[in-house]
């Protein structure tokens, strides 16, 4: 049985095993989160100049906006401040910055009605992250810049938590995935040909679970939980930003999540900063995810 914990109190460590448990925690915004969601509005409201982003797509040619979004998420994700924020996240809710490290944080966009649905807003089939070599100890953070609704948000599909799904991730590599295909998402806006893993069958979709949350509310949950994009109908393009988390003792204790159907290849703790000083993971505990597919592709994405 999953739980949802609100605004709890635990402490890193416990509330790391309870995520690795399968359970979800939800906060209310904090001054951070608040912060880092103004800041990606300054940046959305400049980018799209006089046009309300929310409303953009109903004036607005498909390339015209994928060339927008083109400009203004890599701006965001590799800004100074939206790390700044990041940490300053980790500190209220009580993370040791000094074991903790992070990934630049994504804003994501969803838009309405199948407007755009691929490249560089794609909408998320149901996926778990250790289907994209994520480790077993990720855990994701997830906002909401713009107030949301139950049409227009992220959903859980919980009881596949301990129920293995049928999936193609054996085809996914990291490294592959960094050289081939990471940097080519303004590509494509009416189809996706991307090896992105999927479930090979059905999926009972009734039983989700769909956190409203406010702007700068966050929901927390490990790499390992299925879940996927709510279909847009509400008549607006939904803004969210997300990171993702491990800490150092449980990445060098290979503790986390039990993989219960993933099967891809390479690992991304080579993308994660320390919450201090912003280096990267000591070689030594990367190494210990070592399967031998390190010795070919592109082990750290560096965009131009």
């Amino acid at each position: 049985m999953n739980s949802i914990y609100l605004d709890s109190t635990l402490q890193d460590q416990a509330r790391r095993e309870r995520l690795y448990q399968g359970h979800l925690f939800v906060f209310s915004p904090s001054s951070a989160s608040l912060a880092l969601c103004e800041f990606a509005r300054e940046m959305i409201y400049e980018e799209f100049g006089g046009v309300d982003p929310l409303k953009a797509q109903y004036g607005m040619p498909v390339e015209e906006y994928a060339g927008i979004l083109s400009r203004l998420k890599p701006k965001f994700i590799h800004h100074p401040r939206s790390k700044s924020y990041i940490q300053q996240i980790l500190g209220e809710h009580g993370c040791d910055l000094a074991e903790t490290y992070f990934d630049v944080p994504r804003m994501r966009t969803s838009t309405s009605d199948n407007y755009l649905t691929t490249g560089i807003a794609y909408a998320w089939h149901p996926h778990r992250d250790v289907w994209y070599s994520a480790p077993a100890s990720q855990l994701n953070w997830w906002m909401p810049i713009f107030e949301m609704d139950i049409d227009n948000g992220i959903a859980f599909h919980c009881r596949y938590w301990d129920e293995a799904v049928v999936n193609d991730s054996s085809r996914y590599n990291y490294y592959k995935w960094n050289e081939e295909h990471r940097g080519a998402a303004t590509n494509y806006i009416k189809a996706d040909p991307r090896p992105l893993p999927r479930p090979l069958g059905d999926i009972d979709v009734n039983s989700q679970i769909r956190p409203i949350l406010p702007v700068g509310g966050i929901v927390v949950f490990s790499a390992a939980q299925l879940h996927s994009s709510v279909p847009n109908t509400s008549g607006h393009t939904r803004f969210s930003i997300d990171f993702r988390t491990v800490h150092v003792r449980d990445v060098a204790a290979k503790q986390g999540a039990p993989n219960i159907d993933s099967a891809c290849t390479g690992t991304s703790l080579r993308d994660f900063l320390r919450g201090t000083d912003l280096s990267r993971l000591p070689d030594e505990v990367v190494a210990l995810y070592n399967d031998g597919s390190e010795k070919t592709g592109t082990l750290i994405y560096q965009p131009d």
